[in-house]
């Protein structure tokens, strides 16, 4: 492999991991950056690059699992195996609600996922859910509760579990961003904003995780072993990205809250629309 494929693979995995936990849409990014610079399809050739962008998430969720780690022990009941002592159960987050959350993305995205891969991932259509998103973050602010009844991940109803997934569903459409449909959703139902952040990162390892594992498995007969070093790269320059991401993202977002995201999204398109379209 040449250095500039190592290069290609290390600048997607960056832009992947940075923007995944971000409201500004990592696929969105990637389709943008890859289509209109880096053309990773041209050296992957038979090999689909859109299932590539989505075999390196698995790097930002391992990032994600490192983070919550604590919590997932919690969720999945291994306080005992590992010797943790648990959380009273009317006092947090319980499996049983992030199931719900995930339901109808999970249901849409199955029933929609070869649309999807076939007609919407371009610039175009990432530049309209760009936009789109950018107006229900705009509006998550504007008419948030000045005193959310969840402040923390552990106070959520069944009901905004159920809401929030619903709204997760406008993030199928690439440029909408999930992180940033979600926490939109968890905020306009009654969520603080690092409550629906918590909510959103800790929904998004199963359903990123089965996303990029079934792609791996309808493409399981394109793969070449002279691609893997280029998937490897990615995934751990994804990885080191997204942990820096998240970290940070979790510091700001009850202070700086989605307004500014939303206007460098809008800047964004105006940008590409004026200089490269």
């Amino acid at each position: 492999m040449e250095f500039f494929e190592i290069m290609k693979a290390i600048i997607l995995g960056l832009v992947e991991g940075l923007t995944e936990f971000a409201p500004v849409s990592s696929t969105g990014h990637m389709i943008i950056v890859d289509d209109m610079w880096l053309k990773s399809e041209e050296f992957l050739g038979k090999y689909p690059a859109n299932t590539f962008k989505i075999v390196i998430q698995l790097g930002s969720i391992l990032a994600v699992v490192v983070v919550f780690w604590k919590r997932f022990v919690d969720l999945l009941g291994l306080n005992r195996l590992l010797n943790k002592e648990a959380v009273p159960s009317k006092q947090r987050l319980k499996l049983t609600q992030v199931i719900v959350g995930l339901i109808p993305a999970g249901v849409f995205g199955v029933l929609f996922e070869d649309y999807i891969d076939e007609y919407l991932f371009s610039t175009e259509t990432v530049l309209i859910g760009l936009v789109l998103g950018a107006i229900l973050m705009i509006i998550a602010d504007r008419y948030a509760a000045k005193d959310p009844s969840a402040k923390s991940v552990d106070q959520i109803t069944y009901k905004q579990a159920l809401s929030v997934g619903l709204i997760q569903c406008f993030s199928l459409w690439p440029g909408f961003s999930r992180s940033g449909a979600t926490i939109s959703g968890g905020v306009l139902m009654g969520m603080s904003h690092r409550a629906a952040a918590d909510f959103t990162f800790i929904m998004a390892v199963p359903i990123m995780a089965g996303a990029s594992f079934l792609s791996l498995l309808k493409n399981w007969q394109y793969f070449e072993v002279d691609a893997l070093p280029f998937f490897i790269v990615g995934f751990i320059s994804a990885f080191i990205f997204a942990l820096i991401s998240i970290k940070f993202f979790l510091k700001l977002i009850d202070r700086i809250k989605l307004t500014p995201f939303a206007v460098y999204r809008i800047v964004l398109v105006l940008i590409i629309l004026i200089f490269f379209l």
